[in-house]
This record gives C-alpha cells, sequence and structure tokens, in this order.
C-alpha cells in the first residue's frame, strides 16, 4: 500500500507540516509506505508555468498515479488553501485522483477558517477525480506549537486525538477498497480465464 503526502505551506516552519508527518510517522508504524512531498520540492517557475515535462514534476505524477490515497494538508490563507498548493494540484493529470482515497488536512488562525476546506479545497480534488474524500482535519493555530531547544512540538490532545482516528480510517478505507484493474489486464483474465459448465 502507497501513501503520497503533499505539504501545501511554502515556508519551512509550518503547522500544516507538522500534521502532515505526525500522519507520516503514523502510516508508517502501521506498515504503510509513505512517500512525501511539499511545495517547496519543486521549482517555482515550473509550477507557475506548468512545465510537465520537469522531472520533478514528471516523478510526482508517477508516485500519484501509484499511490492507493493521499493525504494534502495546508495552512489556510485568505479564506482558502495555499496559492502555492494550487499550483501544484494544477500540474496533475485531469483524473489523478480517480480511484485514490483522500484526507485533506488544514490549519488556521481560528475556526471561522474551517469551511475554506469544503468551499475551496475540496472542489479543486473533485475536479480531479477524487471519489473518496474522507471528513477533512482542521486545527486551529493554537492547537500546535512549535518546538524549540527545550520543548518538543506540542499537539493539542484533543487535535492529537482526532487526527489518529482520521488516520485509522483513513487506513480502513484503504484496506477495504477494491483493487482497480487495468482493462487491458482485465481482459487478458477474461480471454485466458477457464469457465466450467
Amino acid at each position: 500500500m502507497l501513501v503520497v503526502t503533499l505539504g501545501g505551506s511554502p515556508s519551512q516552519k509550518s503547522r500544516s507540516n507538522i500534521l502532515l508527518d505526525r500522519s507520516k510517522a503514523w502510516l508508517q508504524q502501521h506498515g504503510i509506505e509513505v512517500v512525501s512531498y511539499q511545495v517547496r520540492d519543486f521549482d517555482a517557475a515550473d509550477l507557475l508555468f506548468a512545465n510537465f515535462a520537469s522531472p520533478a514534476v514528471q516523478q510526482l505524477i508517477q508516485q500519484v498515479e501509484r499511490a492507493d490515497g493521499l493525504i494534502i494538508a495546508t495552512p489556510v490563507y485568505k479564506a482558502s488553501f495555499s496559492g502555492a498548493l494550487k499550483t501544484l494540484l494544477d500540474v496533475l493529470p485531469e483524473r489523478a485522483l480517480q480511484h485514490k482515497v483522500v484526507l485533506p488536512i488544514a490549519t488556521g488562525g481560528s475556526s471561522a477558517h474551517m469551511l475554506a476546506v469544503d468551499y475551496a479545497l475540496k472542489p479543486v480534488l473533485a475536479a480531479l477525480k477524487a471519489q473518496e474524500m474522507l471528513h477533512a482535519i482542521f486545527a486551529e493555530d493554537s492547537q500546535i506549537a512549535y518546538a524549540d531547544h527545550d520543548t518538543p512540538v506540542q499537539v493539542a490532545p484533543a487535535l492529537a486525538q482526532r487526527l489518529d482516528d482520521a488516520l485509522q480510517h483513513f487506513q480502513q478505507t484503504l484496506a477495504r477498497r477494491s483493487s482497480v484493474i487495468e482493462p487491458g489486464v482485465l481482459n487478458d483474465r477474461l480471454i485466458n480465464a477457464r469457465f466450467s459448465i
């Protein structure tokens, strides 16, 4: 099982990335392969000008194609998800999320930004044909404290529990989803099948 994580924050220090890192560790502890990308991993010009020939963009497209699921995390800026994440999603093929399980994660200054996931991010994911979008995790900035020289990253217990519950649901959904058989493989299986009447 393969999961791709996409971090939408252009900042090195990011609360949404803290939740993404925590999700990655949880999945790996449960035996799931995780490949991680950040918007910062890509040349800005490749994203802004949709350079589909870029090796980094090609690699992302191939990994998303192979993936069973995606976790996408973003900060909320001005009532929407990050513009940098939008440029990254724009380089994916039209049906890139077909047959994928998607878990959105967002962080923002207050609960007033919570609806940005439903009204801004989810429509873009639906345009990429995401067929199974799980209930998003939204965290207020006050629920996540950055590490300093004396203290590790702190995540509010209620948020940590919600994230763990969402990841468990994500894992269960991945496990029960039917595997997609490519048309050529299906055709070959039907032709070579032995039927008894």
